[in-house]
């Protein structure tokens, strides 16, 4: 019979080990992404479609601009177009064209809640009060809810440019089809002595942590910019904010604040370019 295992075997397992971060999480001192402020800060709020599916026909920035206290005012239009590729983010595959429309809405919105234009102000209150001056026109589309009617004949295409191996050149809504097998799945059916069939339908969820994204950047006259945010991926944020900046990796610096809850939502990017 094998000796029992006991804690004593192990050197951590078992034991109280100090937690470095502890006191200054507890006392209040330790600094998450939402904490950092600096001498002239301007705060950005963001402008977000009201339509689930809609083509942007218009947006006029005038009257926000005229807002004393308003500094800037960016859309889609200001973003530099991204390479059109694959490349591995932390536990995703991101193509940075599609995360720099995500970023802000190009010529169509895609989802309720799409960022449209972000606003730069001395005061919070007053970058929520230019927001209601933008003035967008919308071309509202049917939407497409649900993965049965986006993958019938005849649906609403989504993405003008995506296209899949399977169907080449056709306008699709499938990016990608996957299939996973393990064994020979016809020899297995055959032997069985019952084979049930069933469709199950997942919804969409989101990861629960306590802290929402957020973002502080500092852009010096030199071209060099510092990011402060809640990430767990430093690295990724840096080479996606560069490419949907159209800036060298080299001169962008993240620095990963303390970081309330993550688990793999945090790995790549919503604000760090605005």
């Amino acid at each position: 019979m094998a000796e029992s295992t006991t804690t004593s075997n192990f050197k951590v397992i078992g034991t109280r080990p100090i937690r470095h971060d502890g006191v200054d999480k507890v006392t209040g001192r330790a600094k998450y992404g939402a904490d950092y402020a600096f001498p002239g800060m301007l705060h950005g709020k963001v402008l977000r479609s009201p339509h689930a599916h809609a083509n942007i026909k218009s947006i006029n920035i005038d009257k926000a601009l005229k807002l004393p206290g308003v500094k800037a005012i960016v859309t889609g239009k200001d973003l530099p177009k991204a390479e059109n590729k694959l490349e591995q983010s932390g536990e995703m595959v991101i193509n940075p064209m599609y995360l720099s429309m995500n970023i802000l809405a190009h010529d169509k919105v895609l989802y309720d809640g799409h960022a449209i234009a972000a606003v730069a102000a001395t005061s919070p209150h007053i970058a929520e009060e230019a927001l209601r001056l933008i003035e967008v026109e919308y071309e509202v589309l049917p939407p497409v809810m649900t993965v049965d009617v986006a993958t019938k004949p005849g649906a609403q295409i989504l993405l003008k440019d995506l296209r899949n191996k399977e169907e080449g050149d056709k306008q699709t809504n499938v990016a990608q089809h996957y299939q996973f097998k393990r064994g020979d799945v016809e020899a297995g059916f055959k032997a069985a002595d019952y084979v049930i069939e069933r469709e199950f339908n997942t919804a969409m969820v989101h990861q629960g942590y306590i802290e929402p994204h957020n973002a502080v950047g500092i852009y010096n006259s030199d071209g060099q910019a510092t990011i402060y945010c809640s990430t767990q991926g430093a690295f990724d944020v840096r080479s996606l904010s560069a490419q949907v900046l159209g800036m060298p990796v080299g001169h962008i610096k993240v620095v990963p604040a303390e970081i309330g809850g993550g688990f793999g939502g945090k790995t790549t990017i919503y604000l760090e370019p605005l």
